[in-house]
């Protein structure tokens, strides 16, 4: 082929020039429009083929197992076969721009004896161009196009011009390798926290052992599965929340939100500014649009707490929503479509409240599909060791100190009535905490708290005899222990630091006449 005269030469690098450099600035339009890498390289490969005469284009990229250069993406070639084509470090052509990092220019392919042609679309008679894809300065790929034909006189152009766009590739293999990276990190953090949650909120985790609880966790176990509306019935600190929590975390709607209202805390105004929302200027002070509880919790629960406490007037706004899964936000005329499981809570007797008037019947049995009852702390003695240890545990945690409780303390807890419930439990063991230097919260400590130490037996309380008096002789402290626990010997048996057995072979040998209450 005959050189180009000097002016047409000077020509055609200026058409050149000018193609390459609206071809660049495609190729940057390009690269900047997607996160999917394969589909983004694809679209580079199209310009260059569409913009600058470079056919045939192919990427490479380094798999980060096995070091081998892996076909990303090839103009023109079919991508179910691109995925088995690999190159080793110094194999070939391409393997040796992966081993030297620098440009390899053929300007012949059939000449080329280190050209292994495994992709089989390149013409053996044209030339070729390939040079490495950088992150920094570290090879992580390749990018090869052969040149049309008639072109071969302008690889040098070619070459340099592949090396601006190999390194606008890098930046964007950075960029979606960072992408990936982060989209890993969260997924595997969301992942963890999920487990967490689910393992802090689990019915293991809820203490209780007694017969009344095991009722309660197996009625949260069968309902978490559908969406069926729940309303846990109990007296305050009874846990109700966290039975609320049990079952959203334990249901298919766990990877959605559990939002939480109690209705007592906010006036009616506000609670249905909080339930349903409003909008710009619907009210002094609405200087925004907000969505309301019910919408936050799209497609996942909503708890709402102390619901017995709702006025009339608010309750066949609420009825309507548990109705038709719709709402209307304060000042707005639109209507709302929500997809959210209700559990419901209250300590009042709502079936009076009804009775009564001041609560809906229509919602009440709305609401009341699936009652479950926590029973109140006195219900269920036998589980204060458990829960006073676990909240110890927690109390520690929170002072940053480990923290014990004696058996002489756990008795004294054992023995009194607890109003309260366990809220009120959690209270006086966090007083005690502090009143306590040690690691140990003992009797004494549990006695400051202000709580007293009689025992309620249902005919009336009895003044508690203490177990450790040393004064005592074995008959009159397993008569006390009896008389503490209601002549229940398994409770007077844990009393004691006994067995079952340990206790009725002492009552037999001491001839303690066993009374019946």
């Amino acid at each position: 082929m005959m050189a180009p005269q000097r002016d047409d030469w000077a020509e055609l690098q200026h058409e050149l020039l000018e193609t390459e450099l609206e071809t660049l600035y495609h190729v940057s339009q390009v690269l900047s429009r997607s996160l999917d890498l394969k589909e983004t390289l694809s679209a580079v490969l199209r310009a260059l083929h569409e913009g600058v005469g470079l056919e045939r284009g192919m990427v490479s990229l380094i798999e980060p197992d096995s070091g081998a250069l892996l076909v990303t993406v090839a103009h023109g070639l079919d991508e179910t076969y691109i995925g088995e084509i690999r190159y080793r470090s110094g194999e070939g052509v391409v393997g040796m721009i992966l081993e030297g990092g620098e440009p390899i220019v053929v300007e012949r392919i059939a000449d080329e004896p280190r050209f292994l042609g495994r992709l089989g679309i390149y013409d053996p008679k044209g030339a070729f161009v390939g040079v490495p894809i950088r992150i920094g300065r570290k090879v992580t790929g390749v990018l090869a196009a052969q040149p049309a034909p008639g072109a071969e006189i302008l690889l040098e152009e070619y070459t340099h011009f592949l090396e601006m766009v190999a390194n606008l590739i890098g930046q964007s293999v950075r960029l979606s390798r960072d992408i990936e990276s982060e989209r890993h990190s969260l997924t595997e953090e969301r992942d963890s926290l999920r487990r967490t949650v689910r393992g802090q909120y689990g019915f293991d985790n809820i203490i209780g052992h007694t017969q009344v609880m095991r009722r309660v966790f197996e009625q949260a176990r069968l309902v978490a599965k559908w969406n069926t509306t729940v309303l846990i019935r109990g007296e305050t600190g009874t846990g109700k929340e966290l039975i609320a929590n049990a079952i959203h975390y334990n249901s298919p709607r766990a990877r959605s939100p559990i939002v939480k209202l109690n209705c007592a805390a906010l006036p009616e105004n506000l609670l249905e500014s909080e339930l349903f929302g409003h909008e710009k200027g619907a009210f002094t002070g609405a200087v925004a649009q907000r969505k309301g509880r019910f919408e936050q919790a799209d497609g996942g629960t909503l708890f709402l707490d102390e619901v017995g406490e709702v006025s009339a007037a608010f309750q066949s706004k609420l009825l309507r929503v548990l109705q038709e899964g719709e709402l209307e936000r304060v000042g707005g005329t639109r209507t709302i479509k929500v997809d959210v499981r209700v559990i419901a809570a209250t300590h009042r007797d709502l079936e009076a409240e009804v009775e009564a008037g001041r609560f809906r019947e229509d919602l009440y049995y709305r609401l009341n599909v699936m009652p479950i009852y926590l029973p109140a702390l006195r219900e269920r003695m036998e589980d204060i060791p458990d829960i006073a240890r676990f909240l110890v545990e927690k109390i520690g945690r929170q002072q940053g100190r480990e923290l014990g409780l004696t058996e002489a303390a756990l008795r004294v807890l054992m023995h009194h009535d607890w109003p309260g419930n366990v809220r009120e439990l959690e209270n006086c063991l966090e007083r005690a905490a502090v009143l306590t230097e040690g690691d140990v919260i003992d009797r004494d400590a549990i006695l400051l708290t202000g709580i007293d130490e009689k025992v309620s037996m249902g005919r009336g309380a009895i003044q508690a005899v203490d177990l450790d008096d040393p004064n005592l002789d074995e008959r009159e402290r397993v008569i006390a222990a009896l008389e503490q626990a209601g002549w229940v010997q398994a409770k007077a048996a844990r009393l004691l630091d006994m067995t079952p057995r340990q206790i009725a072979y002492r009552i037999q040998i001491l001839k303690i006449k066993v009374r019946q209450i």
